[in-house]
Formats: C-alpha cells, sequence, structure tokens
C-alpha cells in the first residue's frame, strides 16, 4: 500500500459512510446546532442520521447507476464513477443548507410543531390516569381499613370522590379531543 492510497482510502471511506449523509442531514435540518443543554444527544443524531443517510444514499446511487449505465460501472479507483455520483450530491445538498442558514451564525428557527389531538400529551395523559387511579386504591384501601373517626371518613370518601371526579373529567377532556 502506497503512502498516496492511504489519504484516498479515507477519502472514500468518508465520502461512501458520511459526508453525503451529513450533507443531506444539513439541508434538512438546518436549525440543529451543538449548543448546551443538548449538545450530545444533537452530536449523536447527527452522526448517527449521516451515517444512515449515507448508507442509503452510497446504495441508491450505486443502484441507479447500475440501471442507468449501459455497461454498468465498476467501483475501482480507476473509474470512480460511484464516488464522482456521491461528491456531486454532497455538494448539492451542501449548497442548498447553506442556502437554509444551516451555517450561519444564527440558526434558523425550527419549524412549529402542530398541536394535533392525540399525538401530543398522550405520555402525560398515561401517567396523570395512573397516578390517579394509584391514588384511588389508597384512598379505596384507607377507607377499608379505617376504624378512624366519621370526619376522618368523611373526608377520605370526598377525597376519593374528587380524585374519581378528576379522571372523569381529565377522560372526557381527551375523548372530546379526539373525536375533534
Amino acid at each position: 500500500m502506497s503512502l498516496l492510497s492511504v489519504p484516498e482510502a479515507l477519502a472514500g471511506l468518508l465520502l461512501v459512510f458520511f459526508v453525503p449523509g451529513y450533507a443531506l442531514t444539513r439541508a434538512v435540518f438546518p436549525e440543529w446546532r451543538l449548543r448546551p443543554p443538548h449538545t450530545l444527544r444533537v452530536l449523536v443524531e447527527t452522526l448517527t442520521l449521516s451515517f444512515v443517510l449515507s448508507l442509503v444514499l452510497t446504495v441508491l446511487v450505486g443502484y441507479l447507476l447500475l440501471s442507468v449505465a449501459p455497461g454498468g460501472f465498476r467501483a475501482f479507483w480507476s473509474d470512480p464513477v460511484l464516488e464522482g455520483a456521491l461528491f456531486a450530491l454532497a455538494v448539492a445538498a451542501l449548497g442548498i443548507a447553506a442556502a437554509r442558514g444551516a451555517f450561519a451564525k444564527v440558526a434558523p428557527a425550527a419549524p412549529p410543531k402542530e398541536d394535533r389531538p392525540g399525538e401530543e400529551g398522550a405520555w402525560e395523559l398515561s401517567r396523570e390516569l395512573d397516578r390517579l387511579q394509584r391514588e384511588e386504591r389508597r384512598l379505596r384501601h384507607d377507607l377499608r381499613v379505617s376504624s378512624g373517626t366519621p370526619t376522618e371518613t368523611a373526608a377520605l370518601r370526598e377525597r376519593l370522590r374528587e380524585v374519581q371526579a378528576q379522571t372523569t373529567d381529565l377522560t372526557r377532556r381527551r375523548e372530546a379531543e379526539y373525536a375533534q
């Protein structure tokens, strides 16, 4: 292996496994920045998406070249059609990313999230309903084992009615959102 083939191999590996996916990731998500407090999460997401998209783009471009080229193509350094196509794709994606502000000093605003019923808040709703059910079970247990005064029993029954009303109200509001 000659000294010149090491940089060529490194450039080829980066071109096949990272650069096209990174360029496409920056073009699609120009607002992603490596800034606290989400630095590690954004870094992992960017690297993972870059690797996966690069593999997908390499397979798609290779398949397209095999389908379109009359004699096919050979992925050798002496015939770098695949690398040239991936390089052109990466340059185009980086141009789009730059036009969308991915490399600007100030990040572009993220697209607004649409608040559609049933998509956001389902986890929080489930957690709140679970909390209310646990409290209801605890209150029922306290009523069963309670040998306290009538005022304590009345207070437990009143709190049980409040918890049941909260559960019913929460369920009714959520079902109304789903019906819209």
